[in-house]
């Protein structure tokens, strides 16, 4: 049976829809048969134009924290949740801590006391992030057993949070709960911005012609998660019995340093201006990232497929068919603290 086949005639909600986990889940759950995929999305970290133009997807142009959006969409009666909405990112929440712990954390609970409301919901699929909660110190390979109470920034804190109120309405009113940890997803439909992931900003500096910028030395490394692996990991999870209650990681389960990823980045796109070195960001202590993903592999099946050239070949492919609205809304407004920003202005214009 393959994991698509449950969904079937299923009503399904995805907060934070619109982003480019969110909407390839969208897009695989609507051409798997499902009935209805309602997407609710504030829009705050992606766009209306990166969402599947289906007729089975509706989209609800909302926030998790409005109890008028939330009885919207739950008024449709969804069998299974995704809950991949958040306040997106690390920088973005030590900018704004108030509003990530009004997003992250009362969204969260409100996203959980509505579907124990729901009374019939199948599954409730929360998205963590293994980048965040096992701190600085946890050995390699990281896995699921250890957590940090030594989180540097408030997305940290709030996605660490995001998975003790998991347990409780799991414990307390038996809502089946699963817990993914993301790792440095990447993948076609996430657009560059000031509070956006590195290889998106990458992509996008290298096809305008500017130096990419490393902060601290470049060997620190990332444990690269292409977005369709990500996908298939939640398609199991809504459907495997053996993942309620579990958390688990859901990563490559290899390294690749920041400085060989912008290196890569330059050759696939032609980009001959190189690398500009800076300085490295204070909350960012982690200088290696590299998930165990046997639990996983044991409850779920999953296994990723995608090599990190593939995955990126790919994404730089869906850059360039996209280029338009992405130039038109990357978003790099004044006062952010970009070694490129600095580079640009100091030079006059783009290269």
């Amino acid at each position: 049976m393959s994991a698509q086949q449950p969904y079937l005639d299923k009503t399904i909600l995805i907060t934070g829809g619109a982003g480019a986990i969110g909407s390839n889940l969208a897009r695989a759950l609507a051409e798997a048969g499902a009935a209805k995929v309602i997407i609710l999305d504030d829009l705050s970290a992606s766009y209306e134009w990166s969402i599947p133009n289906l007729p089975n997807v509706l989209f609800v142009h909302g926030s998790i924290t409005n109890d008028i959006d939330l009885k919207r969409v739950f008024h449709e009666k969804p069998e299974y949740v995704f809950h991949l909405a958040a306040f997106f990112a690390n920088q973005n929440s030590v900018d704004f801590p108030e509003k990530d712990l009004l997003v992250s954390q009362l969204g969260t609970v409100k996203m959980l006391e509505y579907s124990v409301l729901q009374g019939n919901l199948k599954r409730f699929v929360y998205a963590g992030s293994g980048c965040a909660i096992y701190g600085a110190q946890a050995p390699l390979p990281l896995k699921e057993e250890f957590m940090s109470m030594h989180l540097t920034t408030p997305y940290q804190i709030s996605k660490m949070a995001g998975e003790l109120y998991c347990n409780f309405y799991w414990h307390h009113y038996n809502l089946p709960i699963v817990k993914t940890r993301f790792f440095n997803s990447y993948g076609p439909g996430e657009v560059p911005g000031q509070y956006r992931n590195v290889i998106p900003n990458f992509i996008y500096w290298a096809m305008k012609g500017q130096p990419l910028p490393i902060t601290g030395d470049g060997k620190m490394t990332r444990d690269f998660t292409y977005v369709m692996d990500i996908v298939d990991a939640l398609l199991k999870a809504g459907i495997e019995e053996k993942a309620i209650g579990a958390e688990m990681n859901i990563a490559s389960a290899s390294e690749t340093a920041i400085v060989d990823m912008a290196e890569m980045v330059n050759e696939l796109t032609g980009n001959t201006a190189g690398l500009l070195y800076t300085d490295r960001r204070k909350w960012d202590t982690k200088s290696r990232l590299l998930a165990s993903v046997d639990r996983a592999k044991d409850i779920l099946g999953y296994n990723p497929q995608t090599t990190f050239e593939d995955g990126l070949r790919t994404t730089i492919d869906w850059f360039k068919a996209n280029w338009d609205n992405i130039s038109r809304d990357a978003e790099f407004p004044p006062g952010m603290s970009s070694a490129v920003k600095n580079y640009v202005l100091r030079q006059g214009t783009d290269r």
